[in-house]
């Protein structure tokens, strides 16, 4: 039996020692706020940094991988997820100050993002009050420069760590990425960026390689460099940003935030709105009625209830008002009953 059959069946699973925990056949309804859709196949909680880059040394090179951290920005289909999912959330959750002033913090992707903000606050540390609003982890901020009430994730990014699936760490600048509204994306190989190896330290060394591609990198840590502020004028904002949140968002019922991107000058709910969508229902899923750009969990909504609803809505839109939504959320897996690609 090859590394792959291993993988695949629970009972011949052969992996080094680990600190992390794997289980198998995870309801991923337990781990994205929309609290529907179907299980993975296999689910890692890993107990670090390094314990993620031994398991991922470990996995067969065509292992289908997927990190998720509080699943605040994504759908999971109701017939599952074939491959392994790895969640960062209550595992990769270090947080602390850095640099010569104590201006920089270091944090890891599972690192809830209002977290960050009230450490920043608590330490007289202006700029990240923002990511009070975000409900997700440093990780998926990262990831698409989430973003709100007029500030961005990468405008106070001074670096980020990544890692790939041989369990490599790099560490890369903001002007290797292409940075924009909910997006980014490694550029090229940069000589410049130091490759980490498993014992922690940063290797400063040029890359001796031409300029290439990167093969597929995850954001494993970043530290956000911040201004010198007031703490208590800090934390009278993000009390003033929650309450804002609070009275404008269905919170009181599973959602995933903005289903949609706002268009260029206008705002994607304001659409949705005109073209008399809020309150439509598929099975469990609704419309908001409190934020049109918001697809709530009724209850017992499934995921093709709300993948469905997310269809309709671009359809109607775009017949309406001539304006195609562009979905902030990530859909994965497979249809229930169907195999094959994504």
């Amino acid at each position: 039996m090859n590394m792959a059959e291993n993988f695949t069946h629970p009972s011949a699973f052969i992996l080094p020692p680990l600190r992390g925990k794997l289980s198998f056949n995870e309801p991923m309804s337990r781990h994205v706020s929309w609290r529907a859709g179907g299980p993975a196949e296999r689910c890692y909680v890993p107990a670090g940094i390094d314990d993620l880059a031994a398991f991922l040394r470990a996995c067969p090179a065509d292992e289908p991988l997927y990190f998720v951290g509080l699943g605040s920005n994504l759908l999971v289909r109701d017939g599952g997820v074939r491959g392994t999912v790895i969640l960062s959330h209550g595992a990769l959750n270090r947080i602390g100050l850095e640099g010569r002033d104590a201006d920089c913090i270091y944090a890891e992707a599972g690192v809830p993002s209002p977290k960050l903000a009230r450490f920043a606050a608590t330490h007289d540390l202006q700029g990240a009050e923002f990511l009070a609003g975000i409900p997700g982890t440093v990780g998926g901020a990262l990831a698409m420069n989430a973003g709100c009430y007029g500030a961005e994730t990468w405008e106070i990014v001074a670096e980020v760590q990544t890692i790939d699936r041989s369990g490599t760490l790099r560490w890369h600048k903001p002007e290797d990425y292409e940075i924009g509204y909910r997006h980014v994306a490694l550029r090229v190989r940069s000589e410049a960026s130091g490759i980490q190896g498993q014992g922690g330290n940063r290797d400063s060394t040029p890359h001796p390689l031409p300029l290439t591609p990167y093969a597929e990198e995850w954001f494993v840590a970043a530290r956000f460099r911040l201004e010198k502020g007031d703490g208590e004028a800090s934390r009278r904002k993000i009390k003033a940003l929650l309450a804002q949140r609070i009275a404008g968002q269905p919170l009181e019922l599973p959602n995933a935030g903005s289903v949609f991107r706002n268009p260029p000058g206008d705002f994607a709910a304001r659409l949705i709105e005109i073209s008399g969508l809020k309150g439509l229902a598929i099975g469990g899923a609704q419309v908001s009625e409190k934020h049109a750009n918001f697809i709530v969990n009724r209850g017992g909504a499934t995921a093709a209830d709300i993948e469905a609803l997310i269809g309709q809505v671009r359809e109607t839109v775009l017949a309406k008002q001539g304006v195609e939504l562009v979905p902030e959320v990530r859909v994965i897996g497979e249809v229930l009953g169907v195999r094959g690609e994504e």
